[in-house]
């Protein structure tokens, strides 16, 4: 390099220093415009590099709201930005399920669970129960809770419809009574059943899961008392009835 020849020379007074400085100073120039050159190049590759959309996960583009050739804004100009690609990571599915109050302190994280599709008869995807909301929803009276499903075989698809069976552990036994068993009244539910001397008692019960033709009753009866089947609704505390015997097959008291 010139400018470092003419340092060395200028020691045994070979060149004037008026050169020595003229080098030094045209060899400062060329590495300032170089750096200069550097840093445009540097510009230049990272407005490239905006030609390609890197995502923090893999997945699957799901929905394109850009063209090929399309004017895209930096997202700070006025006006409302919109989504370009939509990418969904289907590896590993995330289901929420609202579970109805009943039994919100039976749904817990660690709990077993299984998916089935209508659209795939037979087959059960097993997931597990995460996280809960940890509140009810004041509309619905339900809560909110996350599955997680590994999805390795690709068969699930983010935003289908699926129904998701939990393996519920019951927190008490409950007996179950067929639904026409019961009276609606005025004061709340009732169950007539028969006691001493074959008179009709309406007592208040608690119940519990509604499978249509029959109800879970948690409180207010036991296994031994006797309930009238298929009541009529004008029928009183007090009231007189005749107990029938059981024909083989058939259940209940009349």
């Amino acid at each position: 390099m010139t400018a470092e020849r003419y340092t060395d020379l200028l020691k045994s007074d070979s060149v004037a220093k008026q050169d020595v400085d003229n080098a030094v100073q045209t060899a400062a120039a060329r590495v300032t415009a170089v750096k200069s050159a550097e840093a445009n190049v540097k510009r230049l590759q990272e407005m490239v590099s905006f030609e390609k959309i890197y995502v923090p996960f893999d997945g699957v583009v799901t929905a394109r709201n850009t063209d090929v050739g399309q004017l895209i804004g930096s997202g700070s100009a006025v006006g409302q930005n919109r989504e370009l690609f939509h990418v969904a990571a289907i590896n590993r599915l995330r289901v929420f399920v609202n579970v109805p109050q009943t039994y919100s302190h039976a749904t817990t994280p660690g709990l077993k669970a299984e998916l089935s599709l209508p659209e795939l008869p037979g087959r059960r995807f097993p997931g597990s129960l995460v996280r809960t909301a940890d509140a009810l929803d004041p509309t619905t009276r339900t809560l909110l809770v996350e599955v997680d499903v590994n999805n390795t075989t690709g068969l699930l698809m983010p935003n289908a419809y699926t129904e998701v069976h939990f393996k519920v552990k019951g927190a008490q036994s409950a007996l179950t009574i067929p639904s026409a068993c019961l009276l609606f009244r005025s004061e709340g539910i009732r169950l007539p059943v028969v006691k001493g001397e074959n008179r009709a008692a309406l007592i208040p019960v608690t119940l519990g899961r509604d499978f249509g033709a029959t109800i879970e009753v948690l409180s207010g009866v036991d296994e031994n008392t006797a309930v009238i089947a298929n009541p009529p609704d004008s029928l009183v505390d007090g009231e007189t009835v005749r107990v029938l015997q059981a024909k083989p097959g058939v259940e209940g008291e009349q």
